[in-house]
């Protein structure tokens, strides 16, 4: 197939800042493997470096506008983190240096191909994921751009030999808009990232917009259980004629439903699924929760449009591991499961602790959580509270910035005062991990599961964990 990208014509050196991140490290690699000179810096050195720099892109740590002497690119793209007024930016726009977001860059390579878009609020990278991996193990290739490492691919993004290309759309900073996909599977629309979204009202608006850019004939995959893309639907009436859309959801009330849900001890679910009301098969996951249902449901839908044979639909989806940070297993010691997960928002914490319950009936839940940014923080504190009371036990971390300036008076105090509010006593408000690992390793019990939930650094508590119980065993 013909790779080459019409918008990046006459570009041949291409510059990537905020290239520590999830997707931006996936586009890096994409444009890397198309055959650009890529390079990339940003302030920190995380795992998704690691990647890139194993491909010999070049990288600096921080950010600085004697790079573009040294790179001379001819394209700068940065992340939505950038702020508008960085010196290596500016200094670009100065210099008449081409400049993108990352999100129209990788649209321009989207859309040069049959591109599946997951977008949604909730449960894109996995539903991207089992997509991405069905297509996959069917011999297809596919091109992929997902906001998570797949443990079963072992990257986050890849060029594919295929027509298809699997991406997950990022609605944070409206940029999924740009998208024109061939089939687009909506999971959900709910308030989240409210620095970009002052309103759920302004959420629906966004979602709205993007159920028009399907390209003719295109399909949209939409999750009928969500209020908030039922709103979108009727705000939509009569403005996608062009487009079939195919409905998902729980029962034979929709396209396609699942049901006879049973839930494994330990990990695992199984449910039957139908297609216009006639029993299709049986799926078995060896991930848990109704949320997984729902995103295996998406991914069946999408392949079975494919015409992927449901024997590998079905094979493919019982082999899945899922993505990493997603109710991701990080190890046992002393009859203590610890486990990480991504969760940020108060719906996917409470579908976390859900999971759990479902997974660990009758055992006791730890929960480390750290908020992620001022802004989710101060509007969503209450919701947070009501959720997390629901766990044995909490310990809570200051709130994780992310590009943000401290809010005034906006910490994560104000969960704990709602939390009292509630009746709840059995949290800790933790000064930093170091301090929740002291706590955890004093009190934690064989028979405990523990879970750091959130999109910060979290996770380190779960390793550092480890490595003190294990250091307590041996003294």
């Amino acid at each position: 197939m013909d790779l080459k990208i019409r918008n990046l014509d006459g570009v041949e050196r291409i510059h990537l800042m905020g290239i520590g991140g999830a997707g931006m490290s996936g586009l890096a690699l994409l444009l890397k493997d198309l055959g650009y000179d890529v390079s990339g810096c940003d302030v920190n050195w995380t795992s998704y470096v690691d990647k890139i720099v194993r491909d010999d892109i070049s990288f600096m740590l921080q950010h600085g506008k004697e790079h573009l002497d040294e790179l001379k690119p001819d394209l700068l793209i940065h992340s939505s983190a950038i702020p508008d007024d960085n010196e290596e930016l500016c200094e670009a726009r100065r210099r008449g240096i081409r400049i993108a977001k990352r999100g129209e860059v990788l649209s321009w390579i989207f859309d040069a191909r049959f591109g599946i878009g997951i977008a949604g609020t909730h449960g894109k990278t996995t539903t991207s994921s089992m997509i991405a991996l069905i297509l996959e193990q069917s011999g297809l290739s596919p091109t992929l751009a997902i906001g998570g490492e797949l443990c079963d691919i072992g990257v986050n993004a890849k060029l594919g030999k295929g027509p298809y290309m699997v991406a997950e759309l990022d609605e944070s900073d409206g940029s999924f808009e740009g998208f024109h996909p061939n089939i687009a599977v909506l999971t959900n629309a709910d308030w989240d990232h409210v620095n970009h979204y002052p309103t759920f009202d302004s959420v629906i608006d966004a979602f709205n917009r993007f159920l028009v850019n399907p390209k003719e004939n295109g399909v949209v995959v939409l999750c009928a259980e969500d209020v908030g893309l039922m709103k979108v639907m009727e705000r939509n009436q009569g403005k996608n004629d062009k487009n079939d859309i195919i409905t998902y959801g729980w029962g034979n009330a929709w396209d396609w439903g699942a049901y006879d849900v049973e839930h494994v001890p330990g990990g695992g679910v199984s449910f039957s699924i139908s297609k216009k009301g006639e029993y299709v098969d049986q799926i078995e996951l060896s991930v848990s929760g109704d949320h997984n249902v729902m995103n295996a449901l998406a991914a069946c839908v999408v392949a079975d449009h494919l015409e992927v044979p449901f024997t590998i639909i079905k094979k493919t989806l019982r082999s899945f591991r899922g993505a990493k940070r997603r109710m991701q297993y990080i190890g046992a010691i002393n009859g203590v499961d610890i486990y990480d997960d991504y969760g940020h928002h108060p719906r996917e914490v409470a579908a976390t602790l859900n999971t759990l319950g479902q997974m660990f009936p009758g055992r006791r839940l730890n929960i480390i959580f750290q908020p992620h940014r001022y802004t989710r923080t101060a509007a969503m504190y209450r919701d947070f509270a009501e959720v997390l009371s629901s766990a044995g036990r909490l310990f809570l971390l200051p709130v994780y910035p992310a590009d943000e300036e401290p809010i005034e008076g906006v910490n994560s105090a104000l969960i704990c005062t709602e939390l009292d509010r509630r009746g709840f006593k059995n949290y800790r408000l933790c000064s930093d991990m170091f301090d929740a690992v002291s706590l955890l390793k004093d009190t934690s019990l064989p028979g405990d599961v523990i879970v750091t939930v959130g999109a910060g650094d979290v996770p380190a508590v779960g390793e550092m964990l480890l490595e003190e119980i294990e250091k307590k065993q041996v003294v």
